[in-house]
């Protein structure tokens, strides 16, 4: 996928033709390899990121090569809207987990949308939001879930429809990449998995995960939390 895709981008629906096609103009995507930097902590941030096909994950480090993933973006996902609107430099690392092809809206286009597309607003407002209470509960079942539940939960994450519309029930995924982004090793990732699986709220395929019980993973490990 070596365009921009209008089907990895939900808000592109909502937009006036004149304001498409200024996107169209300005938007470009780029082909990122597996483990490739798409944006390192403490650049300025001048565009909007997005996924048209792939994964990718956003993280943290220290001085001590110490790596902390914050969440995983697939198809779908945009982020870097919150260092765009307050004019600062990005605060972490934005890594291709696989072969992705990235999309960046100059920062000069997205604020031109925001002084003239309402639908725009409404949207960027609304998955904002969303990612609010995304990471908030994500700081929650870190602290209270055990790995069982961080890798259901983390799963369910990633079907969010509103913050990554590009998903259906499938996602290709490996046990390495889901370690990475619920913070366990790969092993125990896949033991989480199997789990999940006998438990009849996924199937493993290979390289792949297919949802069975969205609402079901969502709420794994309910029970702990009180």
């Amino acid at each position: 996928m070596s365009s921009f895709s209008p089907e990895a981008a939900q808000w592109f629906g909502l937009l006036a033709p004149e304001h498409q096609q200024r996107v169209l103009q300005d938007v470009t995507v780029t082909h990122y390899g597996n483990g490739a930097l798409i944006a390192r902590k403490g650049e300025t941030a001048d565009h909007w990121i997005g996924v048209m096909d792939g994964l990718i994950r956003i993280s943290v480090g220290n001085a001590d090569g110490k790596v902390a993933s914050l969440t995983g973006i697939p198809v779908g996902g945009w982020l870097g809207e919150g260092s765009i609107l307050k004019k600062e430099c990005r605060k972490y690392d934005v890594v291709a987990l696989r072969d992705s092809y990235v999309a960046k809206l100059p920062s000069r286009t997205f604020e031109w949308l925001l002084d003239h597309s309402i639908p725009f607003n409404r949207y960027l407002l609304d998955m904002l939001n969303e990612r609010v209470g995304q990471f908030i509960g994500r700081a929650e079942h870190d602290r209270l879930l055990n790995a069982d539940a961080r890798v259901a939960r983390c799963l369910a994450e990633l079907f969010n429809p509103l913050l990554y519309p590009g998903l259906k029930r499938r996602l290709a995924i490996t046990q390495e990449e889901m370690g990475y982004l619920a913070r366990v090793s790969r092993q125990r990732a896949n033991q989480a998995l199997k789990k999940l699986e006998v438990e009849k709220l996924l199937r493993v395929e290979y390289g792949a995960v297919c949802i069975l019980d969205l609402e079901g993973l969502r709420r794994y490990g309910a029970d702990a939390t009180g």
